[in-house]
């Protein structure tokens, strides 16, 4: 069975069990709609759920690029310099240990309620596992290859961008997956703090009008966007790492 046979089965079953659970326990719609319910509340409001989507999607994305592009440098940068790593790390674990929900109120009253504040939840909430994936990488670049690269007279600078980056890109590919799963997570808890559009946004309004059927409407969307981002990425990933080894095999 293919891949995408295998996630279809695994839908249609999920389905199944959830429209057997309405109908045996007799829940009240305003409690747990049945699937076919909220399918038909996903396409009655399609226009209203489409609007906050675009505002989620376009959070999550700027967040994931400038979440890549800090902790890809900042995994470089502590790789490189022995200092860095005496200082910066210890800032890094300290910064896990705070919960990013608290951090929400906070980055809303400095940023406001737009895209900024959400887009600091998501760069936030991937910036460490991006960092921490590159710079393990990094720091596991085979000894021999370091070795042979100052016998033959190469340059920190060049042992770094031609062997070591290389060598490591696997577990920035690593960091990057694990990115695109999480990077809604921080835009909707920015949402769900303050905001005035998005997904989040969407199902508090819903819940607070006890349309629960609009409120898991747009949890499947986000559910739906959060699968083909991580799809998206693990594949231009795979297509990204494949294409150097060929390149390189020329």
């Amino acid at each position: 069975m293919t891949r995408g046979a295998t996630l279809t089965a695994s839908a249609a079953l999920g389905l199944l069990l959830w429209q057997g659970l309405v109908w045996l326990t007799g829940v009240p719609p305003f409690i747990l709609p049945g699937p076919v319910r909220v399918a038909d509340e996903l396409w009655q409001s399609r226009a209203l759920i489409a609007e906050h989507a675009g505002i989620t999607v376009a959070e999550v994305l700027i967040g994931l690029v400038l979440g890549a592009l800090l902790g890809g440098l900042t995994a470089v940068a502590l790789a490189t310099s022995r200092p860095a790593r005496d200082l910066v790390r210890p800032m890094l674990v300290f910064s896990q240990a705070i919960p990013v929900f608290a951090l929400a109120p906070i980055l809303t009253l400095w940023l406001g309620y737009g895209l900024g504040s959400k887009i600091a939840m998501a760069l936030l909430i991937i910036y460490f596992p991006v960092t921490s994936s590159f710079f393990d990488a990094l720091m596991r670049t085979p000894q021999a290859w370091l070795d042979l690269a100052k016998v033959m007279g190469a340059s920190r600078r060049r042992i770094m961008w031609r062997i070591r980056v290389p060598s490591a890109l696997p577990g920035f590919a690593s960091g990057m997956r694990l990115a695109a799963v999480y990077a809604p997570i921080g835009a909707i808890i920015g949402e769900w703090v303050g905001a005035s559009k998005g997904l989040g946004y969407l199902m508090l309004l819903a819940n607070g009008r006890a349309k629960t059927d609009l409120m898991f409407a747009a949890l499947i969307v986000l559910a739906v966007f959060t699968l083909a981002l991580h799809a998206g990425v693990d594949r231009a990933c795979r297509r990204w790492l494949d294409g150097r080894v060929v390149r390189e095999a020329r």
